[in-house]
């Protein structure tokens, strides 16, 4: 070697050969000082620890790399060999500089070096991520030999906000996570776009315990970042992570990363780590047996179990049924833990028919599926398992690794289809309290201008849910959809929003009002009822719709003599028909400024005596129904209600 070093120093510029230590030293950070001596030409040309230089890649592929590098106007030709030397492995760096003003001009010169350098990033770097791609670590990556911490980092429910949100949504959300992950990592680290949403990082002389620190960093950081735009998406990754053995390719840690990965999918936003060679050796215990999903097998046969089991007993929990009646009493006492049952046709007691037919009737067909395996492949039979609800169908005899990806990928698609309902039921929770709160908010306003308690409010939505709840409970006669029954019970508490229009003086008149006056009170229904009509979305929104019906009309009366309309019996909506006597009973039990609260008997008293008006018979006998929980629940809200608000 040393009579090498000296032809070569005839025919190069820099000569140098560097041990794997230095080299090592030099690109994983700790090397402080890029003017040293033995610290590797593109290292030391840029002032910083270069991340591919052509040391860094010999060492790591044990073989020859070469690049290209401009030095102000000079260009060095760089090729670096792997060479081991009294069996110790070293690098060979020579250096061939050429001055780029003898060959070509300084800006053309500049041009060939800009565009030789936009050709690699094009080749090799992701577009979207600026992460790199694929094609590296097929070109470049694959060749490494260890030890590298290895990882694969999967964007947790990416498909469902890329089809509910759309695909702008999809890439920010990879731009994001991609940034973060940026963020977290050193300088020698490499970050690769493996997949559509997947990351595979290599880690280089990290040690495992670094790499969990490092990768549940990673995690936490994802997960307390938002997506611009997008503030109901909620990012999170499910992570696994191997250290790759000197004995390992880096084709095998990826594929123990990836297993890993999928083990942390089952339960998002989850690290898992292990050596490659545990994931090779034994990669039931990655998990503790209870966190595996478990899989019910029904079948008379002890050998068929037998043989499912084994397939499928390394990553999932197993349950066995020799009959149908022991498979619906396994699922009676496993509620909520099988994630699939393999079930067989032919049983005793009750056979694979009957099984499905008791999982349809108490509907938990529709949250556990079922793959029926059977040796019976007519047409007929298939199709009466498919119409009984069944997701797969296997014919005997079957591949054992068909039987393992069918069942892992039906496990999947009902978890994803779970997780979506959770999310959608979130979403539509917050919406909906959000949407109570506002309508809340402007109501209480109104109240609060009409001198009113803003426990008016809650107590009409109170009253008018229950004495609906007790209607509909008593007589089908006004058939109310669950849409319906909500509208109304929100709508309830913009009764009034017509008063906005209304003198305040004239609202909180302490005495008697005079005809004229109460002429000019009695608009707020039909100018509350204008009001709503005006809104943009009127016509398409039934909630709107439903709050002119009772704006305008709660102050009808069944027998004709309300305003503005003199609407009588069931001509009035049924709506503001609750409003209206929900409306008069809280008149009546509260303090205003023209009269004291009466007594909730007393109250009770009047309305069925026909003092406040005359209301419909069957909605006074439902208010006779309640009367006991009626009052228990307004002074329930009285002592949970929050502090009034300051007007």
């Amino acid at each position: 070697m040393q009579a090498r070093l000296e032809v070569c120093r005839e025919l190069y510029t820099d000569v140098r050969l560097l041990d794997a230590d230095t080299v090592s030293s030099i690109h994983e950070g700790t090397r402080t000082d890029p003017s040293g001596p033995d610290i590797c030409f593109a290292c030391r040309n840029k002032s910083a620890f270069s991340r591919h230089c052509a040391a860094k890649l010999a060492l790591a592929t044990k073989s020859k790399a070469c690049r290209l590098e401009s030095c102000g106007t000079d260009i060095a030709h760089i090729t670096a060999h792997y060479y081991e030397v009294e069996g110790r492995p070293y690098v060979l760096e020579l250096v061939q500089r050429t001055p780029g003003r003898t060959t070509i001009d300084p800006e053309d010169s500049e041009a060939l070096m800009s565009e030789a350098s936009g050709y690699g990033v094009k080749l090799y770097h992701d577009s979207l991520t600026c992460a790199f791609n694929r094609r590296y670590y097929e070109d470049v990556v694959q060749g490494f030999e260890g030890p590298f911490g290895v990882a694969i980092m999967d964007l947790d429910d990416f498909k469902i906000y890329n089809d509910s949100c759309g695909h702008q949504a999809g890439d920010l959300a990879l731009e994001v996570t991609a940034a973060v992950i940026r963020d977290c990592i050193r300088q020698t680290d490499t970050l690769i776009r493996y997949g559509g949403d997947e990351f595979l990082l290599i880690l280089p002389g990290c040690p495992i315990e670094k790499i969990r620190s490092k990768l549940e960093q990673i995690r936490a950081r994802v997960q307390t970042t938002s997506v611009p735009g997008y503030p109901h998406i909620h990012l999170s990754l499910s992570i696994g992570g191997v250290l790759q053995t000197a004995e390992d390719t880096m084709e095998t840690a990826v594929h123990c990363a990836s297993r890993l990965m999928y083990q942390a999918k089952e339960h998002k936003n989850t690290v898992i780590v292990a050596s490659s060679s545990a994931v090779l050796s034994a990669p039931a215990t990655l998990l503790p047996r209870q966190s595996r999903q478990q899989i019910l097998i029904a079948d008379d046969s002890a050998m068929n179990r037998m043989l499912l089991a084994e397939i499928l007993g390394t990553d999932f929990r197993i349950l066995e049924a020799s009959n149908g009646e022991d498979c619906l009493e396994q699922l009676r006492h496993n509620p909520g833990d099988v994630a699939l049952v393999l079930l067989d046709i032919n049983m005793p007691v009750l056979d694979g028919f009957d099984v499905l037919s008791a999982m349809n009737r108490d509907h938990s067909i529709e949250d556990i599926p079922v793959i029926m395996i059977s040796s019976d492949d007519s047409k007929d039979i298939i199709r009466r398992a498919f119409e009984r609800g069944v997701s797969d169908y296997i014919n005997r005899p079957f591949d054992a690794r068909t039987v393992y990806r069918r069942a892992f990928n039906t496990i999947r698609l009902y978890a994803k289809q779970r997780r979506l309902v959770r999310m959608v039921s979130a979403q539509t929770r917050k919406q909906e309290h959000n949407t109570t709160m506002l309508v809340n908010v402007l109501s209480q306003i109104v109240e609060f201008r009409n001198g009113e308690s803003g426990s008016h409010v809650r107590h009409i939505r109170i009253l008018t849910e229950k004495i609906m709840a007790q209607l509909l409970r008593k007589t089908d006669k006004y058939s109310l959809s669950s849409e319906e029954q909500d509208n109304i019970t929100l709508a309830s508490v913009l009764h009034d929003i017509g008063k906005i229009a209304i003198d305040e003086k004239l609202l909180n008149k302490p005495g008697r009002l005079t005809p004229e006056e109460f002429a000019v009170l009695k608009t707020h229904t039909t100018e509350g009822a204008a009001l709503l009509h005006r809104l943009e979305n009127f016509d398409t929104e039934p909630l709107l719709q439903t709050a002119c019906d009772i704006a305008r009309w709660h102050h009808e009366r069944w027998d004709g003599r309300g305003y503005p309309d003199g609407l009588a019996g069931d001509d009035i909506p049924i709506g503001a028909q609750l409003v209206s006597l929900a409306d008069v009973y809280d008149a009546l039990t509260s303090e205003r400024c023209y009269k004291k609260a009466f007594p909730h008997e007393k109250a009770v008293q009047m309305i069925l005596g026909g003092e406040c008006g005359a209301f419909n018979p069957l909605l006074l006998e439902c208010l006779k129904d309640i009367e006991g929980s009626l009052q228990a629940e307004l002074k329930k809200d009285y002592h949970s209600a929050p502090a009034e608000l300051e007007v």
